[in-house]
């Protein structure tokens, strides 16, 4: 029987074991930004579904002790950064007490999320568990993000992200899918990313 790719390290799971990230999704994160010019000096970041922490670490790398990061997921994160311009909170993203916490230190200028549902097998199933997840996401950013602000969030594909692009572009002036590199090929994953928030 064939291994899947999933169960062993690709060239992204061996580079970031190498440059101490805990995911490989952190080049995901490069990427998007290479092409999309998210970062700047100062920028304050909130990562919703940020564990094992590679989003993290690599947005605290970049904002190199300037700018702020906020980040939030159910799960305790993999990394210890030696980074004062961070804060964690490990709580429920839809809990009320989580979200005014988050929301009393914005505005930000950055909301990020790959987060993903535990998956089923079920692709319909956890199709629409993805986009729960985003649609909360948008949420987020909708009252949080400062004037200018982006957004990028991790969707299955399965047709709901036209709907959730024509929402984004209400309120942004871009918004995009884009697939990064990075992606396994056989994932069906891809991110939304929408820029210049009208609030």
């Amino acid at each position: 029987m064939s291994t899947s790719s999933y169960e062993k390290p690709d060239f992204w799971s061996q580079k970031a074991k190498k440059e101490g990230y805990p995911a490989r999704s952190v080049y995901k994160l490069e990427e998007i930004d290479s092409k999309f010019r998210l970062f700047k000096p100062g920028l304050k970041v909130l990562d919703i579904g940020a564990a094992p922490g590679s989003w993290s670490l690599w947005v605290l790398k970049k904002l190199a002790g300037s700018g702020f990061l906020v980040a939030v997921d159910l799960q305790p994160l993999a990394i210890s950064p030696p980074y004062g311009n961070f804060f964690f909170i490990q709580g429920d993203l839809y809990a009320e007490k989580v979200r005014a916490e988050l929301l009393a230190r914005g505005p930000y200028g950055l909301v990020l999320s790959d987060a993903a549902p535990a998956t089923t097998g079920n692709r319909i199933v956890d199709q629409g568990a993805s986009e729960s997840i985003v649609e909360a996401v948008i949420a987020y950013g909708l009252e949080t993000l400062a004037p200018g602000g982006a957004l990028v969030a991790k969707i299955f594909q399965g047709g709901a992200e036209r709907p959730l692009l024509d929402q984004l572009r209400k309120r942004f002036a871009t918004a995009k899918a884009f697939k990064p590199q990075a992606c396994r090929q056989e994932s069906f994953e891809t991110y939304l990313v929408a820029t210049g928030f009208k609030p």
